[in-house]
C-alpha cells in the first residue's frame, strides 16, 4: 500500500484536508519534516488555484525542490486548478512526477484531451464524492453522476490512475471527520474504471489504513501530512514506513 502524504495549501500555509480540528501548518516546514522522516512520496494541493482564487504556484515550486534535494527517487504528485498545458509543464519542471486534474474533466473534455496528449504518464484524474455522489469544483455540490459512471468515463479517456477523495458527511455522532471511509465508492471507481486506485480525505486512523489494504484496487492512500505532523504515533507506526 503506497501513502501519499498530502499538503493541502491555502493563502500560503497547509490547512486540513477535511476540517480537522488542527493548527495550519508552513508549507516548507512541513516538508522538511516528511523529507526527515524518510518520506519519498508527497502530494501538493494548490487549494486556492482549485477554488479560482489566486494561486500559490511558487510556494508549490520551492517546496517541490526542497523535498528533491540530494534525492534521486521521489514521487511528487501536484494538483488544483490545472488546466492548461502551461501549467501542467511548470509543476514538471519544477519536479512533479505526477499531476492530477479534476474540474476539467467536467468542464472542459477538450483539455483533457491535449493535456493527455502531451502528459500521458504523468496524469492522475481526480474525483471528489459525498455519500456517494459525485461533487463539483470545491464541493459545491453533486454534479448528477454515479461514481460507476465517473470511473468510466475516465478509464475511456486513458487516465494512467486515479484519484478518490472521499469528503466525509457530518452526522450527528461527531464532526465529518470521525465518519468512516467510503470503501463502496472506492470499490465502484476501481471496478469501473479499471486503473490503479488511490483513496484520500477520510483515511485518518490505523484502522482505516487496515480496512483500505482489503480493498480490490486500491493501491495507495493520501493522508493529511497535518495529522502526521501532530501524531506522531500514527506516523512512526503507519505512515513514514510505507512514505
Amino acid at each position: 500500500m503506497k501513502i501519499l502524504p498530502t499538503l493541502n495549501v491555502q493563502n500560503g500555509v497547509v490547512v486540513p484536508m477535511v476540517g480537522n480540528a488542527v493548527v495550519p501548518g508552513d508549507v516548507l516546514a512541513l516538508v522538511g519534516y516528511l523529507r526527515d522522516k524518510g518520506c519519498h512520496r508527497l502530494a501538493l494541493v494548490d487549494v486556492d488555484a482549485a477554488r479560482g482564487h489566486g494561486h500559490n504556484r511558487e510556494l508549490l515550486a520551492r517546496a517541490m525542490h526542497k523535498f528533491h534535494v540530494g534525492r534521486s527517487k521521489v514521487c511528487i504528485q501536484v494538483g488544483g486548478g490545472i488546466r492548461s498545458s502551461d501549467q501542467a509543464q511548470f509543476f514538471m519542471d519544477h519536479g512533479a512526477a505526477w499531476l492530477s486534474v479534476g474540474t476539467i474533466l467536467h468542464r472542459s473534455p477538450a483539455m483533457v484531451e491535449q493535456l493527455l496528449a502531451r502528459f500521458h504518464e504523468q496524469l492522475t484524474a481526480s474525483v471528489d464524492a459525498r455519500g456517494g455522489e459525485v461533487l463539483a469544483s470545491g464541493w459545491s455540490g453533486p454534479i448528477g453522476q454515479k461514481p460507476a459512471d465517473a470511473g468510466r468515463r475516465i478509464g475511456q479517456f486513458g487516465f494512467k490512475r486515479l484519484l478518490f477523495m472521499d469528503i466525509p458527511m457530518a452526522s450527528s455522532a461527531g464532526p465529518a471527520c470521525a465518519a468512516a471511509p467510503d470503501f463502496v465508492t472506492a470499490r465502484a471507481l476501481a471496478s469501473s474504471s479499471r486503473l490503479p486506485l488511490f483513496m484520500g480525505g477520510s483515511i485518518q486512523s490505523p484502522e482505516h489504513l487496515t480496512q483500505a489494504r482489503e480493498v480490490a484496487g486500491l493501491q495507495g492512500v493520501a493522508v493529511d501530512a497535518l495529522l502526521l505532523r501532530d501524531n506522531p504515533a500514527f506516523s512512526a507506526s503507519i505512515i513514514l514506513p510505507g512514505c
